[in-house]
Protein backbone atom coordinates (compact mmCIF):
# COMPACT_ATOMS: atom_id res chain seq x y z
CA UNK A 1 0.00 0.00 0.00
CA UNK A 2 1.19 3.58 -0.76
CA UNK A 3 0.07 6.59 0.74
CA UNK A 4 -0.54 9.62 -1.24
CA UNK A 5 -0.84 12.95 0.71
CA UNK A 6 -2.18 16.30 -1.17
CA UNK A 7 -2.36 19.71 0.34
CA UNK A 8 -4.70 22.20 -1.84
CA UNK A 9 -6.58 25.52 -1.96
CA UNK A 10 -10.03 24.80 0.07
CA UNK A 11 -11.80 26.08 -3.66
CA UNK A 12 -10.22 22.91 -5.00
CA UNK A 13 -12.07 20.38 -3.46
CA UNK A 14 -15.10 19.38 -4.85
CA UNK A 15 -13.02 19.81 -8.38
CA UNK A 16 -10.87 17.45 -7.24
CA UNK A 17 -13.05 14.58 -5.80
CA UNK A 18 -15.17 14.58 -8.89
CA UNK A 19 -11.70 14.05 -10.95
CA UNK A 20 -10.57 11.64 -8.33
CA UNK A 21 -14.12 9.89 -8.14
CA UNK A 22 -14.15 9.53 -12.61
CA UNK A 23 -10.83 7.33 -11.97
CA UNK A 24 -12.86 5.11 -9.32
CA UNK A 25 -10.31 6.51 -6.09
CA UNK A 26 -12.91 6.65 -3.67
CA UNK A 27 -11.49 6.13 0.12
CA UNK A 28 -10.38 9.61 0.65
CA UNK A 29 -9.90 11.34 3.94
CA UNK A 30 -9.78 15.11 4.16
CA UNK A 31 -8.46 17.10 6.96
CA UNK A 32 -8.82 21.36 7.16
CA UNK A 33 -5.08 22.33 7.96
CA UNK A 34 -3.46 25.90 8.17
CA UNK A 35 -0.36 26.88 6.48
CA UNK A 36 1.63 29.41 4.83
CA UNK A 37 3.87 29.04 1.25
CA UNK A 38 3.97 30.91 -2.21
CA UNK A 39 0.96 32.65 -1.42
CA UNK A 40 2.31 34.66 1.62
CA UNK A 41 -1.19 35.46 3.08
CA UNK A 42 -3.12 38.63 2.88
CA UNK A 43 -3.85 41.86 4.77
CA UNK A 44 -7.02 42.80 6.69
CA UNK A 45 -8.26 45.10 8.75
CA UNK A 46 -9.79 44.05 11.98
CA UNK A 47 -10.72 46.45 14.18
CA UNK A 48 -9.05 49.30 12.71
CA UNK A 49 -5.77 47.87 12.60
CA UNK A 50 -4.39 46.07 9.55
CA UNK A 51 -3.18 42.93 10.55
CA UNK A 52 -1.09 40.60 8.40
CA UNK A 53 -2.65 36.60 8.09
CA UNK A 54 -0.36 34.33 7.03
CA UNK A 55 -1.41 31.24 8.00
CA UNK A 56 -4.34 30.55 5.46
CA UNK A 57 -6.97 27.58 5.10
CA UNK A 58 -5.75 24.78 3.02
CA UNK A 59 -7.14 21.37 2.57
CA UNK A 60 -5.60 18.03 3.14
CA UNK A 61 -6.02 14.46 1.59
CA UNK A 62 -4.70 11.37 2.41
CA UNK A 63 -5.22 8.76 0.11
CA UNK A 64 -4.44 4.79 -0.04
CA UNK A 65 -3.25 3.45 -3.37
CA UNK A 66 -2.31 -0.52 -4.69
CA UNK A 67 0.68 0.24 -6.08
CA UNK A 68 3.20 3.05 -8.11
CA UNK A 69 0.60 2.55 -11.20
CA UNK A 70 -2.14 3.97 -9.08
CA UNK A 71 0.29 6.12 -7.05
CA UNK A 72 0.88 7.97 -10.31
CA UNK A 73 -2.44 8.37 -11.64
CA UNK A 74 -3.53 9.83 -8.58
CA UNK A 75 -1.20 12.81 -8.32
CA UNK A 76 -1.67 13.75 -11.93
CA UNK A 77 -5.20 13.54 -11.51
CA UNK A 78 -4.55 15.65 -8.32
CA UNK A 79 -2.06 18.20 -10.04
CA UNK A 80 -4.26 18.47 -12.83
CA UNK A 81 -7.73 19.42 -11.18
CA UNK A 82 -6.21 21.30 -7.94
CA UNK A 83 -4.66 23.76 -11.13
CA UNK A 84 -6.14 27.23 -10.67
CA UNK A 85 -4.01 28.60 -13.73
CA UNK A 86 -1.80 30.47 -12.45
CA UNK A 87 1.39 29.16 -11.48
CA UNK A 88 1.82 31.23 -8.26
CA UNK A 89 -1.65 29.72 -6.92
CA UNK A 90 -1.10 26.21 -8.00
CA UNK A 91 0.94 24.79 -5.71
CA UNK A 92 0.52 22.21 -3.70
CA UNK A 93 2.50 19.14 -1.87
CA UNK A 94 2.35 15.64 -2.93
CA UNK A 95 4.27 12.94 -0.70
CA UNK A 96 3.66 9.46 -1.02
CA UNK A 97 4.92 6.33 1.78
CA UNK A 98 4.83 2.96 1.21
CA UNK A 99 3.63 0.86 3.74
Amino acid sequence: MIKVEAIVQEEKLEDIKDALNAIEVNGITISQVMGCGAQKGYSEIIRGTEVDLNMLPKIKLEILVSNEEWEKKTIDTIQKAAYTGDMEMARYLAMTFVM
